[in-house]
Order: structure tokens, then C-alpha cells, then sequence
């Protein structure tokens, strides 16, 4: 079973993936495959750079090469959750795995704004209206290469509301864990 995870920033996208995780799913980000390309390149990877080299990615290998290379390295033996999944080519690409699930954690902008300046994460925006301009940019694009999260979450098999805390998105997943797993192995 190979769960993929999309949503905007600071949804909470990372909590889940760290929960599936602690009960035995191997670890795999989209965007670690950006990061390791801008640092061969001497880059930062502040966001507007991962979006820049993500789009560069994609249009020189295909909008599905990031998830061509993450499923490519995928451990055939344990369940995955794959992270950072921002184009439905990708989506396309993982849905070739047997039992791969899209799940969409989705959360009010403001706190997700709030999650974002109180985890202080390199590369974060430094304002709300930068914020906003960069989940703009990620919203849709014209380019088959660049992010769309409208698209992508339009994909998803479960959509998971996150807009409380960590400790109850936590007893959500828990709560529902039985069920949850049920329906993302279809």
C-alpha cells in the first residue's frame, strides 16, 4: 500500500505522514528529490526556489518525473507514504503501484499561516501576503510543469479537515484508524 499525501502548506500533511510512519510506513517526499537537486546546484531551498526547481524538473523530465524517481527507489516490502505531491501527473505516475490512495489534508489559510510562522521552517514566507502569493502561484498553472494543487486534491481518494490542533488531528487519525485504513486500501 503506498499512501500519497497533498494539500497546501503547513496542513498538517507532515504530522500525518510522521503518524503513518511510527506505525511502520516507509518515508518518501516529492520535494526531497527538488532539495537534493538545488543543493548539487549551491541553492537555497527557500520555497520560491523549490517551486522554480520543481517546475525546471518537470519540464525537462516530465510533469510525473518526481514521482517516476521516488516510486522507482519505493521499498516493495512495507507500506509507503509518499509526501509533497503537487501535480496530478504525479498522481498518475503513483496510481501505477497497486494500492496507492491520494489523501488530501486540507486546512483554513489562516492557520495554516499561524502552523507556518510558529514552526519557523527555512524558506517560509516572512509575511501573510507573501504567504498568499506563494500558495497562488502553487494553486494552478498553465504549464503541465508547474504545481496544481487545485487539480491534484481534485484526485483525492479521502480528504482529511485539519484545522485544529496537532494533538487532534492526531485523535482524528487515531479515531478513525480503522475505518481510515479500510478505505485507503479500497
Amino acid at each position: 500500500m503506498i499512501i500519497g499525501l497533498t494539500g497546501r502548506n503547513a496542513a498538517g500533511k507532515g504530522t500525518v505522514a510522521h503518524w503513518l510512519v511510527a506505525r511502520g510506513y516507509h518515508y518518501a517526499s516529492l520535494s526531497d528529490a527538488i532539495r537534493t537537486w538545488l543543493a548539487e546546484q549551491g541553492v537555497e531551498p527557500t520555497r520560491d526556489n523549490l517551486t522554480a526547481a520543481g517546475r525546471q524538473l518537470r519540464s525537462e523530465g516530465g510533469p510525473g518525473i518526481l514521482a517516476e524517481r521516488t516510486l522507482r527507489a519505493l521499498p516493495k516490502d512495507q507500506p509507503c507514504v509518499v509526501d509533497s505531491i503537487r501535480n496530478p501527473a504525479e498522481v498518475e505516475v503513483l496510481r501505477t503501484a497497486t494500492g496507492f490512495r491520494l489523501v488530501e489534508i486540507a486546512a483554513d489559510v489562516r492557520v495554516r499561516y499561524e502552523r507556518l510562522r510558529s514552526r519557523g521552517r527555512a524558506g517560509d514566507s516572512q509575511s501573510f501576503e507573501e504567504f498568499l502569493r506563494q500558495e497562488q502561484a502553487e494553486l494552478t498553472s498553465t504549464s503541465a510543469a508547474g504545481q496544481q494543487l487545485h487539480a491534484t486534491a481534485a484526485l483525492a481518494d479521502e480528504v482529511l479537515q485539519n484545522d485544529g490542533s496537532e494533538a487532534e488531528l492526531i485523535a482524528l487519525l487515531e479515531g478513525r484508524e480503522p475505518d481510515w485504513r479500510a478505505r485507503l486500501a479500497g
